[in-house]
């Protein structure tokens, strides 16, 4: 209920993999698209880095999207001993083709070369079948991690944009929208996915010792952002905006090591505390690690013990100038995305402009009654946001003007982080690396240790 991810995709991937928040990795603005030369620094030490210390067996299925202009930077060389997926953030599920920035080409690699016997083939079924041959093929005397990054339920390229097989659409005839009906099927595609990948740790004898983490990696794309069809009402915002539909995530942890299972946590959690997490499950002393900004919060997963996390920093985006932090129960906005399009509350199809509270549930985000003035009382370009998130988590009353104390003890926070940020890692379109000049593949385009001895 109080977990938070990056608002977009390659800011949360790089928290997963670091434990460090994007203001540090310089992946704090948009992500790495395709002919891009930057990605996730090389000074960075990634779990799979960390857990091969270990002993570990480490595999990648599925979506990378940290960067890949050099070789240095793709999976295998990152820690993974085997990657089978793909180098950027979206392509045909069917075709495993893309266009970015105005290039296109074919993007499937299997431990860095490409791969081409999947076209035709839906990713997630696809990975699913890599995922699960691992499994069974893995030595269970020697410990196992896998990062496995489905596709499912990001868009596609525009011209077709929601994929699934018709025995997922088939599912929902009831569903009248053709793009929610798409979407759902997407997710159930995923879904049996999860189940299936479940089941072949329970028949290779490897369930009773795994511990599974699921999360999203930005808050869900409504009412065609993104030309998709998620669902965030009656969170505020959209994917890739600092408003809670951007940011609050939904994650669980499943694992027979559990203590106590079978609950929801209040508890306040971030994307970085993934990798200081699976660190000690690993046998690792996260008290040697250093500049992590994630917590162990592994006794409040499975005991229920109370969250060392007080305060997330959503964001600072110096290029998109906003930001916005959440300490305790209060949360600042300062400017906003897209001009204030995607301000607003959604449901899948489109703007919802009324309110009414549902029953409480455990899980079930409550609110207090929209006030007629939800649109007008917030306006972050021009003044700090507040809102209390415990008690108003659709952050329909702004409540600054009779809150300026707190409203400058959490600009001051925001300013403390921002002291430590590094300057955004973004690079400019290289032509390089348009797949016509590469056999129409996406494949890295630089060579550093050629560049390096010009220099």
């Amino acid at each position: 209920m109080n977990y938070y991810v990056s608002p977009i995709c390659t800011p949360t991937r790089s928290a997963i993999m670091t434990g460090r928040h994007p203001i540090h990795t310089g992946m704090q603005h948009g992500t790495v698209t395709g002919p891009l030369p930057y990605g996730l620094p090389l000074n960075e030490t990634t779990i799979a880095q960390r857990l091969k210390m270990h002993g570990y067996s480490t595999h990648m299925v599925g979506k990378w999207h940290l960067g890949f202009f050099a070789k240095e930077y793709i999976p295998t060389e990152r820690g993974f001993d085997t990657h089978f997926g793909y180098y950027m953030g979206k392509e045909d599920y069917f075709e495993h083709t893309t266009l970015e920035d105005k290039y296109w080409g074919f993007d499937f690699h299997k431990n860095g070369e490409v791969y081409k016997p999947v076209f035709g083939q839906y990713s997630t079924e696809i990975f699913t079948s890599e995922a699960q041959r691992i499994l069974q093929q893995h030595d269970p005397s020697q410990p196992l991690f896998m990062y496995f990054a489905h596709q499912a339920v990001h868009s596609a390229d525009p011209d077709q944009p929601l994929q699934a097989p018709a025995k997922y659409v088939q599912r929902f005839p009831t569903i009248e929208n053709e793009d929610r009906r798409m979407f759902a099927a997407m997710v159930s595609a995923m879904d049996d996915s999860i189940g299936n990948l479940t089941q072949t740790l329970i028949d290779t004898g490897l369930y009773n010792n795994t511990v599974i983490f699921f999360t999203t990696d930005n808050g869900g794309p409504p009412a065609s952002f993104d030309y998709n069809y998620a669902n965030n009402w009656p969170l505020r915002g959209t994917k890739n905006t600092m408003w809670e539909g951007g940011v609050r995530g939904t994650g669980f942890v499943h694992s027979p090591l559990l203590e106590k299972p079978k609950r929801i946590s209040e508890d306040m959690l971030h994307v970085c505390d993934w990798f200081p997490t699976m660190y000690r499950l690993a046998g690792g002393n996260v008290s040697e690690l250093t500049n992590l900004d994630g917590y162990d919060v592994w006794d409040t997963l499975s005991k229920g013990t109370t969250s060392p996390r007080k305060e997330i920093l959503h964001n600072i985006d110096p290029i998109g100038n906003f930001s916005a932090l959440r300490r305790g129960d209060y949360k600042i906005v300062i400017g906003n995305d897209y001009k204030g399009k995607w301000d607003g509350w959604f449901n899948a199809i489109g703007p919802v402009d009324d309110y009414n509270p549902p029953p409480l549930k455990p899980g079930r985000v409550s609110c207090p009654p929209r006030p007629a003035n939800a649109t007008t009382n917030c306006k972050p370009t021009e003044k700090p946001c507040l809102f209390n998130i415990r008690n108003d988590p659709c952050e329909f009353y702004n409540i600054a003007p009779w809150n300026q104390d707190l409203v400058k003890e959490l600009q001051a926070r925001v300013q403390a982080w921002n002291v430590t940020a590094v300057t955004p890692a973004n690079q400019p379109i290289d032509p390089k690396a348009d797949p016509k000049l590469h056999g129409g593949y996406w494949v890295p385009w630089v060579n550093l240790t050629q560049s390096r001895a010009i220099v």
